[in-house]
């Protein structure tokens, strides 16, 4: 890397201290000390004692300020003390996370990436994430920790509702639209830019067993070619400028300490010329969780020399990058390199005097009028209809509807772990536990961690008051269908969790539901941080099903020979062939957070026509896992050639749900509209989408391709196009699937990365399994692309 003058000039005017306090953090909540009132206040004064030569990044800052106002002056009184003990007045990088809107009380929330990816329209992550941007700006925030670019094929681990699904196409895509949302220009009153990062870096969501930080077991070509196209494209297409890196280890190597991965595939490969930073803890976890080190001194020596340029969330092994150098065992160059990528972060930031345009602070903050649109469409567009015996949509005037499973009136349930709701639940479990409040924790010798497996029983009924206080206008799927004027009615049965359920029987069902025409059954899973949720940040599951007593209740409720209409409120693909042989229609609602009640009555009662698409493929039976569209020749469920190994005690092979599934309350043709071709390195494929309905609807039309011969075994199919269109009744519509050819490269046997010469066969459809039209076509040898040798 070749350092900027300027900065190398800056460099050169900072000891070896100053430059490696760069390198690291400080956690804000250690600055908060109790007040007069007994209240926590900042202490800004200890900022010289704790950092005496500098600080770099300026941690866990969502904890700071109840609301917006409040937060901002206390990030602006942190600046000052920051600026004034730091060399030349450079101040310090503030992060938040935003890959469901602005993790504070004071953010604005949108559903989940998950649930954003079903919409398969990356323009409203775009819109959402330009919400978020405007909000953190005028906070005087710099760098927003997500996109999360993972690909998850794996629904036991816990965090897919974080990822915008299992394809590699589909996830660059929103990826890209999510960077350019936070790095757009700025508004014209001026302020300071803020940066998107990428993360994990590499192949997180591939953890061996579904375990959270486990191992992964996936060879170079499959990290390269698929794994890394949405961190390719975010770099080519939308300047990401910063990337964190991934807890897994790949090969025994963990990526913390990967050169490979940090630095020839990133870097050398990618194009990457921005700034890395540790996910939290993790340089600290090559002595106590890899074994890899056996001193800060030498995690540190690891990290940095792999290419790892900030440890966070503060500095607990960087500050021994001053021994390791001074004793010879680190190149102070890799030192200035790491420091030249920091400050040029800084400096594009307006955090360095003299360097770039200087902050500013927004005179407005987010609009909020937009960003409830933004939330309506996702929610309304990211609802699947997964199954349908015609039972939907309902006629409110003409069905008595009785509404009843755990999540039918319950608002938590439809947030995910990296929301402002979820976030409010972690201080006030601590608090809990510290008190001697949650029985069976000793509060003497409990750790803030253990309140992510440990569960709150007693503390849920908070949690909920807690999601209603912070979204006081939202409702549940019960309270939504009341609203609408429906004959509904609401009984309570079901539970999450075995421990609370109440026994069910078939008469107390009976009885329940004895007046109704049809029930609604809404069923799910919590996914959070704490409180023994079966979904999120560490918290896998050996057998991804509906927990508790759920799947019995949905049996029990077809039993009564009503028809049973099933919402799954979910962030992950479950296993529901249990439960969609008992349903008449199956709706997934994946965690639509405040807008959730309402998109779903809507959908259930036919005023909004669902047109969600799936962004993971949902398995059949657990042994199947991982199940996934694009898994390679002789591999998996689907083998164009008619060859398959199947499971002898699996009578089905085909996933329940396929991966781009969805139903619609109409029907769409998709029809060739010419011949596709080859031409100035494009594919293009012409089609024709017509409604063949009775009311208008949208769709999602989608463009796969199959590779017919190749030097190294290929998937057998890629995602290449997408188009969401809206086609009246009656409607039809030209339009013209295409992809650049480059889409098609991968890393040959050679170790070039391209595609060879040959036959390619075009799949267009409604689904990675309902494809209605194909065409060959021969296409030329494609060399040069970016990529590494295996």
């Amino acid at each position: 890397m070749a350092i900027p003058e300027d900065l190398a000039e800056l460099i050169g005017r900072l000891t070896l201290e100053q430059k490696v306090a760069q390198l690291g953090g400080i956690a804000l909540p250690g600055l908060l000390a109790p007040g007069p009132a007994g209240t926590p206040e900042l202490d800004t004064d200890r900022i010289a004692e704790l950092c005496p030569h500098g600080v770099g990044h300026l941690s866990l800052a969502w904890f700071l300020g109840q609301d917006a106002d409040s937060l901002r002056d206390a990030l602006a009184q942190v600046q000052r003390a920051v600026r004034e003990a730091s060399p030349f007045g450079i101040g310090g990088l503030v992060h938040f996370e935003g890959i469901n809107g602005f993790l504070h009380a004071a953010g604005e929330q949108f559903p989940t990436a998950w649930a954003q990816a079903a919409t398969w329209d990356p323009e409203l992550a775009r819109q959402a994430s330009s919400v978020t941007a405007a909000h953190m700006r005028d906070l005087g925030v710099q760098l927003v920790f997500a996109p999360v670019m993972d690909l998850s094929r794996d629904p036991r681990w816990g965090r897919v509702h974080e990822t915008y699904g299992e394809d590699p196409e589909l996830a660059a895509r929103f990826s890209v639209a999510f960077v350019q949302g936070i790095q757009g220009a700025p508004d014209e009153d001026g302020g300071s830019e803020l940066l998107a990062t990428g993360k994990h870096f590499l192949g997180f969501g591939a953890s061996e067993g579904g375990l959270n930080m486990a191992t992964t077991q996936l060879g170079r070509r499959a990290l390269v070619d698929e794994y890394a196209e949405p961190f390719r494209r975010a770099v080519a297409e939308a300047g990401l400028s910063v990337v964190m890196n991934a807890y897994n280890d790949i090969d025994g190597v963990p990526a913390t300490a990967n050169h490979w991965l940090l630095t020839t595939l990133l870097r050398e490969e990618l194009g990457f010329s921005g700034m890395t930073v540790s996910d939290y803890d993790s340089v600290t976890m090559l002595r106590t969780r890899y074994r890899t080190a056996a001193t800060p001194g030498e995690a540190a020596a690891q990290a940095v020399t792999a290419g790892l340029d900030v440890e966070l969330p503060h500095a607990v092994n960087y500050p021994d990058l001053v021994a390791e150098v001074t004793a010879g065992r680190v190149d102070e160059k890799l030192i200035d390199q790491a420091v030249a990528r920091v400050l040029a972060v800084k400096a594009r930031t307006g955090l360095i005097p003299g360097f770039g345009t200087p902050a500013q602070a927004r005179p407005v903050g987010p609009d909020r009028t937009k960003a409830a649109t933004i939330r309506q469409a996702v929610a309304a567009r990211g609802t699947v209809l997964l199954h349908n015996d015609g039972t939907l949509p309902l006629a409110a005037e003409q069905h008595r509807i009785v509404v009843t499973g755990p999540a039918a009136d319950e608002l938590r349930v439809h947030f995910g772990a990296y929301t402002s709701v979820a976030a409010a639940e972690m201080p006030a479990a601590i608090k809990a536990v510290r008190m001697g409040e949650v029985p069976g924790v000793d509060p003497t010798t409990f750790a803030s961690t253990d309140v992510v497996s440990t569960p709150l029983p007693t503390l849920q009924p908070q949690f909920e008051d807690m999601a209603r206080a912070l979204h006081p206008e939202a409702s549940t799927v019960w309270e939504a269908l009341r609203h609408t004027g429906a004959k509904a009615e609401y009984v309570s049965l079901g539970s999450f969790t075995p421990k609370d359920a109440q026994p069910l029987d078939s008469g107390t069902i009976d009885a329940a539901v004895a007046e109704a025409d049809v029930i609604v059954a809404v069923v799910g899973e919590r996914s959070g941080r704490v409180g023994g949720n079966t979904a999120g940040e560490g918290r896998s599951s050996v057998s991804p099903s509906l927990p508790g007593d759920q799947e019995d209740l949905v049996d029990l409720l077809a039993a009564t020979g009503k028809p049973v209409v099933t919402v799954v409120v979910s962030g992950r693909p479950l296993l529901l062939d249990r439960v969609v042989r008992a349903s008449a229609a199956v709706l997934l609602a994946p965690l639509l957070g405040e807008e959730a009640g309402p998109a779903i009555a809507s959908v259930l009662l036919g005023a909004t026509n669902p047109s969600g698409k799936l962004p993971a493929t949902f398995p059949r039976h657990l042994g199947q896992i991982p199940a996934y569209h694009g898994h390679r020749h002789g591999s998996g469920y689907d083998h164009p050639a008619g060859e398959n190994y199947r499971y002898v005690d699996l009578p089905d092979q085909a996933p329940l749900f396929p991966f781009g599934h969805g139903l619609s309350y109409t029907g769409f043709e998709v029809t060739p509209a010419g011949a596709a071709e080859v031409g100035e390195g494009m594919l293009h494929v012409p089609v024709e989408v017509a409604n063949t309905g009775d009311r208008e609807g949208e769709t999602v039309v989608q463009l796969y391709a199959r590779d017919e011969h190749a030097g190294v075994v290929r998937p057998v199919r890629q995602l290449l196009d997408f188009r969401r269109l809206a086609l009246a009744a009656g409607e039809s519509a030209d339009l013209v699937l295409q992809a650049p050819l480059e889409r098609l490269a991968y890393t040959l046997s050679d170790g070039r990365r391209g595609c060879e010469a040959g036959e390619v066969t075009l799949l267009a459809g409604l689904s990675s399994d309902d494809i209605r039209c194909t065409a060959t076509v021969s296409v030329p040898a494609v060399f040069g692309v970016s990529g590494t040798r295996p």
